[in-house]
């Protein structure tokens, strides 16, 4: 497996604050020409230095490992590979150099490329019949996540002092948080009919409304989302404050999306989670039978344990449906996903369709050697009755392919065995012998003869 090179990570950083590169190397107790090396990615980081480079610095681990570069390479490769924009190949030492050392550019890059696809979307006729432009702000929320590694210790603190003022063990949870509401708020909560919602809150009547098609544990998520949407207000305001997003729809989504997790906290409370995914060696369904959860905000809580001296295993969480729009995706564990494409049909994620409600495991390598243990499994919403299909969506986890011994689903499998290789997207993959091939890549020539016909349905050139 390549070694991830965080030399530019360092010097960036070094730089930033200021350091001179012989002031850091005192303080790491090397030679000025060693961090020199070592910031050319000319020689590999021991652990002991890594340790001291982060004191140095002032950063974590995760910040020093490249994941985030990583990730930020792999769409600017995107980028640069669209032939509609009628640009040279960029090489990808040059795309690293730019992941690395200039990731405000390379930010910049990115926010004028998805600027420039919803202009030429909507010229191209997806507008609205009102006129109005189609405006997605999804990217946005995404971004909002992944660049704080989707952890927010405010809302992690209010919802452990909410959670002891509760006392409630998870079997009671439900029942404590309908109490909390009905005393403190004066909100009554029932169960019943809704048509064409799942929860409905009336201001007014002080009402909080629950579809009778809502499982056990759906329940109890909406009704703590609704107690933290009247009680977490300030810190909540706070971070959409402070993330000053650009319009109104990606502050509301941010918004969403931050009582969202504000209620998972508060059903699976940091540490005992923490503590319960190392002795249960992460699985997703004791974990979720354990907190009186469902898989899916099981796996979601996972991605969230990044707290300072206390992280999980780092994950990538991914949600996706039948035609293979990904609407929830983050990545803790290096995981470099595509961001304006498809991805790789060999996947386990889109095999998961094929066996409903069986948990799929697979050890993938990505092209440029990297491995994770990949696992996925459908998870079915509800439906509104007959003849109305029930939203299905196969929600995928993952990690790098060393933690696979704290992981249960590695049990059985041989990790020393060759992995299936996949790719990021057809579009960006350099693999020649991919049966499963939907497009050449785009920054290969065409090999067409048509005197043969090979395994796979597109021959090109490399290099």
């Amino acid at each position: 497996m390549s070694k991830p090179l965080i030399g530019r990570v360092v010097r960036r950083l070094r730089t930033e604050q200021g350091v001179a590169q012989q002031a850091l190397a005192a303080r790491l107790g090397i030679s000025a020409s060693y961090l020199n090396l070592i910031e050319h990615d000319q020689r590999a980081v021991t652990a002991a230095i890594l340790i001291k480079l982060t004191e140095a610095l002032g950063v974590d681990i995760a910040t020093l490992s490249g994941h985030s570069e990583k990730a930020m390479e792999t769409s600017l490769r995107e980028v640069f590979a669209d032939q509609a924009l009628g640009s040279e190949k960029v090489p990808d030492v040059e795309v690293a150099a730019l992941a690395a050392s200039a990731p405000g550019a390379a930010r910049a890059i990115l926010a004028l490329y998805r600027a420039w696809r919803v202009a030429r979307e909507d010229s191209a006729g997806l507008a609205l019949p009102s006129g109005r432009r189609l405006l997605m702000p999804t990217e946005e929320t995404r971004d909002f996540f992944h660049d704080r590694a989707n952890h927010f210790p405010a809302l992690e603190a209010l919802t452990e002092t909410l959670g002891q003022e509760l006392g409630a063990t998870a079997a009671g949870m439900n029942h404590a948080i309908a109490e909390r509401l009905r005393s403190r708020h004066g909100v009554r909560v029932a169960v019943g009919p809704l048509d064409g919602a799942l929860r409905r809150y009336d201001p007014a009547a002080r009402l909080l409304a629950l579809s009778e098609t809502l499982p056990r544990e759906s329940r109890g998520f909406q009704m703590a989302f609704q107690l933290l949407l009247l009680e977490a207000g300030e810190p909540v305001d706070t971070l959409i404050r402070d993330a000053a997003p650009s319009t109104p729809d990606a502050a509301a989504l941010i918004r969403i999306g931050l009582l969202n997790y504000a209620a998972g906290a508060l059903l699976m409370p940091y540490q005992p989670f923490h503590a319960a995914a190392r002795t249960l060696r992460h699985d997703l369904d004791a974990l979720a039978a354990r907190f009186g959860v469902s898989f899916e905000q099981a796996a979601h809580r996972l991605c969230t344990l990044q707290r300072e001296g206390l992280r999980g295993l780092p994950f990538f969480f991914l949600r996706v449906d039948l035609a293979g729009n990904v609407d929830k995706r983050f990545s803790a564990a290096g995981f470099p996903f595509a961001r304006f494409g498809g991805s790789c049909p060999k996947w386990v994620v889109h095999q998961a369709f094929t066996t409903p409600g069986t948990l799929r495991v697979q050890h993938a390598a990505l092209p440029d050697g990297a491995r994770f243990l990949c696992f996925a499994r459908t998870v079915q919403g509800q439906g509104r009755g007959w003849g109305d299909p029930p939203p299905l969506h196969v929600v995928a986890m993952g990690c790098d392919a060393a933690h696979a011994g704290d992981i249960l689903y590695a049990e059985g499998m041989d990790m020393k065995h060759d992995p299936v290789g996949i790719g990021l997207s057809c579009r960006l993959c350099d693999r020649t012998d991919c049966r499963s091939r939907a497009f050449p890549p785009l920054d290969h020539r065409l090999t067409l003869d048509p005197n043969e016909d090979g395994t796979s349905p597109w021959r090109f050139e490399k290099g």
